[in-house]
């Protein structure tokens, strides 16, 4: 049976737009509705150069994708050269890109474009670490929804850098039926709502998936969290596409394992919950299909990176 999974974050144009959007918001940070009076005043306007971005630190690369961008919106008179793609192991010490033209404009987009591609190579190479914890696994890594406001598909972007794989976008692109859905879904029972089941939310996911939904047609992935195998046993039997077994212990994950191979063998199990870099391997050993941590995201250091000067005059 073919596998179902959410869609990969790619460097389409969804990502460009969003990706142009932060830029803009990023000159305004550092322009406002002025100019750079130091370069201004100190670099003539027809002064050029060229700069190398490199890496003091050994990483995953992620964001050059980003840097036409950069560029265009910042109406930037360079030209650009990528000594690697994305994806890539960084060289520390050597160019992943080379940088020339107008030195006023070098200088004006230097932090800008550091700042994104040390943010994105940090989620790529946490990403990458975590990674290759699950060498020898059948289990693969996935992100979350715990993203930097407004990076969503860039941050996901850096984690397929990283080797990993995507999970749902956003709420738009999947059911995703968690504990606070069952407590507010539950019918009206002696005045007080009720605990709407996992199975009876999946079953009533299922039947929207693929058909009419808020005038909109709903996604076809359907997934429900649990937090007991007695939820888990029951949820079952509906069989959704993977139930997220959140925080269970390595005992309770191989007996979920078990469960599932018994009742509903198609289904996935999706481990969530104290995800580290020291526990993925162990719970990636129980036999659970999916692994997801938003540690990926949010735990991410930005990676060392600098731009270095090559010339002063170069043409």
């Amino acid at each position: 049976m073919k596998r179902r999974d959410y869609a990969p974050v790619l460097a389409d144009a969804a990502m460009e737009d969003d990706c142009r959007q932060l830029i803009r918001l990023a000159v305004r940070e550092d322009l406002d509705r002025s100019i750079d009076w130091t370069t201004v005043c100190l670099i003539s306007q027809d002064r050029r150069g060229r700069c190398d971005v490199v890496s003091r630190q050994v990483g995953i690369c992620a964001g050059l994708v980003a840097v036409p961008w950069i560029v265009d919106e910042m109406d930037a008179d360079l030209d650009i050269e990528m000594m690697i793609q994305d994806g890539e192991a960084l060289p520390v010490g050597m160019p992943i890109l080379k940088l020339t033209g107008n030195a006023r404009d070098l200088l004006t987009c230097e932090r800008l474009i550091l700042n994104l591609l040390s943010r994105l190579c940090g989620v790529a190479t946490l990403t990458s670490q975590f990674a290759q914890q699950l060498a020898g696994t059948k289990s693969r890594l996935y992100d979350t929804r715990k993203t930097t406001p407004g990076y969503r598909r860039l941050e996901k972007y850096a984690v397929r850098c990283g080797g990993g794989n995507n999970h749902r976008t956003g709420l738009f692109d999947g059911f995703l039926v968690k504990d606070n859905h069952l407590a507010l879904a539950g019918e009206l029972i002696d005045g007080k709502h009720g605990l709407l089941s996992a199975r009876s939310a999946a079953e009533r996911a299922r039947a929207w998936s693929g058909g009419r939904a808020e005038s909109m047609k709903a996604p076809e992935m359907v997934e429900i969290e649990v937090d007991s195998l007695e939820q888990l046993e029951d949820v079952l039997l509906a069989k959704p596409d993977i139930v997220l077994v959140d925080n269970f212990s390595l005992e309770q994950l191989r007996a979920a394992v078990s469960m599932r191979n018994r009742i509903s063998p198609e289904v996935e199990l999706e481990a969530s919950g104290n995800v580290k870099i020291d526990t993925i391997a162990e719970i990636a050993r129980t036999g659970v299909e999916r692994i997801s941590s938003g540690a990926l995201t949010h735990q991410a250091v930005w990676l060392d990176l600098g731009m270095d000067w090559a010339s002063e005059n170069a043409t």
